[in-house]
This record gives C-alpha cells, structure tokens and sequence, in this order.
C-alpha cells in the first residue's frame, strides 16, 4: 500500500516521503495515529505543502545540529510532577512534557516528534531519552522525574 508519511517514522521515512508499506501496517497503525495519510492523486498536492513544513522545522546542517546537541548535553533536565506513595505517577510523561521542560532548564527548542522515549515513563526516578536532532545526530540525555 502507498502512503505518504506526516509525521517521521524511525526506520521508514520523514514527513512528506511516499512510502511502500504492507496494508495492515499502514491500515491498523500508522492511518489510525497519524503518522500517515493514504496516497491518492489529490494527497499528492499535500506532499509539498508538508515537505515545506519540515523544511522549516528542522535542522539543516551537521554544524548546527552538533552545536544544539551540545547545548542539551550540558542541561539538567527535572521534571516535577503529581506521583503517588509508592512512586507510581498519575498518568505518563508525553514527549511535549518533556520538550517544555527542556526549554524550562534554559536548553534549546526541541520540536516534540524529535524526541524519543523508550517505553512509556509512568515512574519516578532517572530515565534516559533521544532527540534526533538530524539523520546523523542523536542526542542522548537523562530525565529526572521528581514528585510535586
């Protein structure tokens, strides 16, 4: 089935890419969550006007994507939020709370799908994230959940 990718989707393409995938990938996982549209002939007039979006939002050379690496690295990132006794949060710690708490600690703007968390954070203590930052650059840094 074609697509063309809104969002990245790690392994399969950027925001704009006209992607071959298997029905039931695109059908039951990437459609339902927007990550992608179905390809017609009127969708491919969406390609540019997304593509242009990216071309904005990202980073466009090595040198800069390395610079605001570098500026995350030396953030301390902590992030307060509502926990119960045995340490177990009230819901779950979103990539957009992640990205507002980096801005927060006076580190660069990070654009939340850039931000990758392993399994969902549902618990306190340290935690580690990436933020690819440029198709060669990945930021790597700790998250520190504490309680209110």
């Amino acid at each position: 089935m074609k697509i063309i990718l809104t969002n990245e989707v790690s392994g399969l393409g950027a925001a704009g890419d006209v992607v071959e995938v298997k029905s039931g990938y695109a059908r039951n996982y990437l459609v339902p969550r927007g990550f992608a549209i179905r390809w017609t002939k009127g969708g491919e007039k969406d390609v540019e006007q997304i593509r242009r979006a990216r071309r904005i939002r990202e980073i466009h050379t090595l040198e800069d994507a390395n610079a605001v690496m570098a500026k995350l690295q030396s953030v301390r990132v902590r992030l307060t939020t509502r926990a119960g006794d045995s340490g177990r949060l009230f819901g779950s710690i979103t990539p957009a709370d992640i990205a507002a708490a980096i801005k927060a600690a006076g580190g660069p703007d990070v654009d939340k799908r850039r931000i990758e968390v392993g399994s969902p954070i549902k618990t306190l203590g340290a935690h580690k994230i990436s933020v690819r930052l440029h198709a060669d650059v990945v930021a790597n840094l700790g998250l520190e959940v504490v309680a209110a």
